[in-house]
């Protein structure tokens, strides 16, 4: 498999970074921190409309770009190492890749066309308090009541649910048929739903409870079992976050670089010292190989690798370990400075902490690996 992007894919990269820097610098970053959405919504059209983030995967006859997971894999690595404040992640990679492999032909029709262009924020929201990631852990149920189905129960950790025009919500139902799991649309202004921001460690990027009483939701039609569904769209999401983890872990190793030229100690740079450069050498070695790994996972996703679910499950383990790796020696490095409130690195390790869980942290992901190649040998076995 080759791994090196295409030059139109180069081109993308570059195009974003220099956006991103103009328009999300730290100082945009600090401030969006502190606002009520978290995000510019001004900003996010733009990214829409005349850059077409938010449409990259999206087929042209919804009104986007027609590209696909090597494109917004890319995206995600710039925007990883902006640190960008926007709801890429939860509306074009989860809410947008929801409706791409449902069988709702309708829904994409409706709501796409404004996913891509930026006027709608989407989410999925799938956690509970159990906090797992897997079919177990949903409890909040779905009865039909005169033709319509009302949600009752609650999420949490949803990202960006608190700001989200659509969120689509994994429910528990009482099919006599299939895994009793179904995905829900339902608006952001529903009746019955309460949603309340959540507090956590990483102030750029919102989480959010959404309490649901009875609320109004349509079914999304689906290939098969629900749970099919949810579970190949957080393989392709844990694939986009670990391209993300990749623009984090970059610029973090970028700034402890800089940083050990410019910093004298007795005498010289202590980049000159033996032990920090085996640091940043370390520090190099995992970045790189996390790399490799991201982009052979988006590469497989693009493909429609039948490998994917085992490839994600490596990608996310591998770039969760090296990002936190390289974002905590960047702290290292920059010694007392580095713990302070006004220098950026505390701000991207608190990113790396948090995308380490998101989506299930390197011990679930490891285990998940383990069992997925075990099935594939069986399955092998059975066909021999």
């Amino acid at each position: 498999m080759d791994f090196a992007f295409s030059e139109e894919q180069e081109e993308l990269g570059r195009t974003v970074r220099t956006f991103l820097a103009d328009t999300s610098p730290e100082t945009e970053t600090r401030r969006l921190m502190e606002t009520p959405e978290g995000f510019d919504r001004a900003l996010w059209l733009r990214m829409g409309t005349e850059l077409g983030l938010q449409g990259l995967a999206v087929p042209e006859e919804y009104g986007g770009a027609g590209c696909g997971p090597v494109e917004v894999g890319v995206v995600m690595e710039e925007m990883g190492r902006a640190l960008v404040c926007a709801p890429f992640l939860s509306s074009a990679v989860l809410a947008t890749t929801t409706l791409l492999r449902c069988a709702d032909e309708d829904a994409r029709k409706r709501l796409l066309p404004g996913l891509a262009c930026g006027e709608l924020v989407g989410t999925l929201a799938l956690t509970e308090d159990s906090a797992r990631w897997d079919a177990a852990g949903v409890r909040l149920t779905a009865r039909e009541s005169k033709g319509s189905w009302l949600l009752t129960g609650h999420k949490t950790f949803v990202l960006d649910g608190a700001t989200a025009d659509v969120v689509l919500t994994v429910a528990r139902t009482e099919d006599d048929t299939g895994d009793g799991i179904g995905v829900f649309c339902v608006e952001g202004d529903a009746a019955g739903l309460t949603r309340a921001p959540l507090p956590t460690m990483d102030p750029t990027r919102r989480q959010a409870r959404l309490d649901y009483q009875d609320v109004p939701a349509t079914r999304l039609r689906t290939h098969g079992d629900g749970w099919d569904l949810v579970s190949e769209v957080l393989d392709r999401a844990a694939v986009a976050l670990a391209a993300e983890q990749v623009g984090v872990a970059s610029r973090a190793l970028d700034m402890a670089v800089e940083y050990a030229k410019v910093r004298h100690q007795f005498g010289r740079p202590i980049g000159s010292f033996q032990a920090v450069k085996h640091l940043l050498a370390d520090v190099l070695l995992e970045m790189e190989s996390a790399r490799a790994a991201a982009h052979y996972a988006l590469l497989a996703s693009e493909n429609e690798d039948p490998e994917l679910p085992a490839v994600a499950s490596l990608a996310k383990a591998f770039c969760s370990d090296a990002c936190v790796q390289a974002t905590q020696e960047n702290i290292q490095v920059h010694g007392g400075i580095g713990f302070t409130w006004e220098h950026p690195a505390h701000l991207y390790l608190k990113r790396a902490k948090t995308s380490q869980l998101l989506f299930g942290d390197p011990a679930y992901h490891r285990e998940l690996l383990a069992r997925r190649i075990g099935m594939e040998m069986e399955q092998d076995k059975g066909a021999a």
